[in-house]
């Protein structure tokens, strides 16, 4: 069993003990995603930690979506407490990389695989995923690549 699924585990049960409503259901909720993703498919499987992660990010994804959804919606109480859900979704995931650190990221990528203009987008992305994964918004490395091929 992977160890960040473990620690899930583990802090659900203590979140339980301390009757931490948010950690509690929020962990539940993520463990159940987990779960679901080793059933996916034709074999179950055991997840390792880089795909808990994965499915971290997937879920934190969803509540930061259903927010600003709910804000739009002039439901701030629900908003905030998707925002919290994230907050503690957030405590499991890497630390974010920076807007800089990610320009930087994307600058060497470009530089290694002598990469040049807007249609090699797809190959820098590609290239770049693996350092990024779970540590920065694929919508934020989309648009600094896209900046930096355009120059």
């Amino acid at each position: 069993m992977s160890e960040l699924k473990t620690q899930l585990e583990t802090d659900m049960r203590a979140a339980l003990k301390a009757q931490d409503k948010v950690t509690l259901g929020t962990l539940r909720m993520v463990l159940t995603a987990v779960r679901n993703e080793e059933i996916a498919g034709r074999t179950p499987r055991e997840l390792d930690d880089a795909d808990v992660v994965k499915v971290l990010v997937k879920q934190a994804k969803q509540r930061r979506e259903a927010a600003e959804g709910f804000r739009a919606g002039g439901r701030e109480e629900s908003a905030e407490a998707e925002l919290a859900e994230e907050a503690v979704i957030k405590r499991y995931l890497p630390t974010e990389l920076t807007e800089a650190e990610v320009t930087q990221l994307v600058r060497e990528a470009i530089a290694e695989g002598g990469f040049a203009g807007p249609r090699d987008m797809g190959k820098v992305m590609k290239a770049i995923g693996p350092k990024t994964a779970g540590r920065a918004d694929g919508k934020l490395v989309a648009s600094i690549v896209k900046a930096e091929l355009a120059e």
